[in-house]
């Protein structure tokens, strides 16, 4: 890899990181205004648009074709686009600001939720250091939830739904990663973009049924206006322009060497949050660090493994890399056998 190339790979992947991180104090703002679902709805219905005018430029009508897999485009899509959003975000609003930071502090968690996926779909264990690493960012993410008040877990005073709903958004977003690999001879684009249509069309749908039922309301043209500049950061930079930057810094980059500017993510939110106003107890400011340095150290433990010959490296490295690779909706190429990203 030429230093050029390294330099543009890495510029790539932090300005990716960075719009990610970014993108949940901006969100925070616009959710007073409008309803997580109708707001995810509209966000990923304009990603999916844009995407699909790169995709017909790029590669043609025919890439449109489903090619039989249109169930799974379908559930995979809902996995990222509807599940991940609607829980992630809604679940951030009800917290309020502390919702903030731990949606983002659960986004970095995600090589390590990916770990604990693939140990039980294939029941073989990680190595002792990678479970170590495991444990360490759940400690981490422990200190996020509680402010170090771990006395709260059973008095009754935890927002028990809210973070349930966080995490199961995360949790669907890392099975997107793992399904995805099923379409590796896919461009990452086309994989991005048809998921992205069908789970985009699933939260509309699903956020207009909610509206017919009276749990949500419609939103309106004047609160539309009121969120056009987060949307427009939303839509364009958090989504289009991040997406296609991780794609190009992993090819250039590649999974292996890109995932560790997902630790990015969390320092942007905390970085973002202080200067917003928002007092970041100490305890936040532990489990910020313990989650990244886990993240760090898994990291280099997969260096060493992908280092080795193919039949000694380990599933848990493997799995480690395509979560953090896949951060946001694209499924790995054949050529370059690399995964990505957002949210």
């Amino acid at each position: 890899m030429s230093k050029k190339s390294f330099w543009q790979g890495a510029i790539c992947c932090l300005f990716a990181a960075v719009a990610w991180g970014a993108m949940f104090p901006i969100a925070e703002g616009a959710l007073h205004y409008i309803d997580p679902f109708w707001f995810s709805g509209i966000r990923y219905a304009a990603v999916a648009i844009l995407l699909a005018a790169i995709l017909w430029w790029k590669e043609g009508r025919s890439a449109f074709r489903a090619e039989g897999h249109g169930f799974k485009l379908w559930m995979l899509g809902t996995l990222a686009f509807t599940i991940y959003n609607f829980g992630v975000f809604w679940g951030q609003q009800q917290l309020g600001k502390p919702g903030v930071l731990l949606a983002s502090i659960m986004e970095s968690f995600m090589p390590m939720l990916a770990v604990l996926f693939v140990w039980i779909a294939t029941r073989k264990r990680p190595s002792l250091i990678t479970i170590g690493c495991v444990v360490v960012a759940f400690i981490g993410v422990l200190f996020v939830v509680t402010k170090g008040d771990f006395s709260a877990l059973s008095s009754g005073n935890m927002k028990f739904i809210p973070l349930l709903s966080v995490f199961v958004g995360v949790a669907a977003w890392v099975l997107f990663t793992i399904g995805s690999e099923q379409f590796t001879g896919w461009s990452a684009l086309r994989f991005s973009t048809l998921t992205s249509i069908y789970g985009g069309l699933t939260s509309i749908i699903v956020a207009a049924a909610m509206t017919a039922t009276g749990i949500v309301d419609m939103p309106t043209i004047s609160t539309l206006t009121i969120i056009l500049p987060a949307m427009t950061f939303m839509v364009i930079v958090a989504g289009l322009m991040a997406l296609l930057s991780w794609i190009h810094g992993i090819q250039l980059l590649q999974p292996i060497n890109g995932m560790l500017f997902i630790n990015f993510v969390p320092a942007t939110t905390f970085v973002i949050s202080v200067m917003q106003g928002y007092q970041v107890s100490g305890a936040e400011m532990i489990g910020t660090l313990l989650i990244i340095g886990a993240l760090i150290v898994n990291n280099i433990i997969s260096r060493r493994s992908a280092s080795m010959p193919q039949t000694a490296q380990t599933p848990e490295a493997d799995s480690s890399t395509r979560a953090a690779a896949n951060k946001n909706r694209v499924s790995p190429n054949r050529s370059r056998k690399t995964a990505t990203t957002s949210t």
